[in-house]
């Protein structure tokens, strides 16, 4: 292991730390030169966060969409049509719920404390939502796969 020129410290875990290293990434007011840590601005973190929620909520929404329409193509004679339809909905449903939570989320400043509670609410709401699509999505795909192609030659 190499180490560089500076002094060095003991980390967690017996490991080597080169503090000169450190410094040269650290800002020249940073903790390890007494300072303090810069101010991050958790406003532009948390808008940045939620509209990274809210792109991958689209993805899902769109290809739960799809789904619904090749189950739906498929006709009443697939074998778990009336589970896979109501669960794609309540899927969607939740989708359009949490969409609405995050953008609420996204619209108000969470730098001012009065928002800073009931952000944290509708944060926690939001998080069940995704949570409970997340669990309906995975019984979704547990009911609507079909045995084609070469599995489906091959008995279990």
């Amino acid at each position: 292991m190499m180490q560089g020129l500076g002094k060095t410290e003991r980390g967690e875990q017996g490991r080597d730390i080169d503090l000169a290293s450190m410094r040269s990434t650290m800002p020249a007011s940073g903790p390890l030169q007494g300072g303090s840590i810069p101010n991050v601005n958790m406003n532009l973190y948390a808008t940045k966060k939620t509209a990274a929620e809210g792109m991958l909520d689209i993805a899902l929404f769109l290809a739960n969409i799809t789904h619904m329409k090749t189950v739906i193509e498929q006709g009443a004679g697939y074998r778990y049509y009336a589970a896979v339809l109501t669960l794609i909905s309540f899927s969607l449903a939740l989708q359009i719920i949490a969409g609405v939570l995050i953008i609420i989320i996204a619209r108000r400043d969470l730098n001012e404390e009065a928002n800073q509670k009931p952000l944290d609410s509708l944060n926690n709401k939001a998080t069940l939502a995704i949570f409970l699509i997340f669990i309906t999505n995975i019984f979704i795909s547990v009911l609507g796969m079909e045995r084609t192609g070469l599995f489906a030659r091959m008995h279990f």
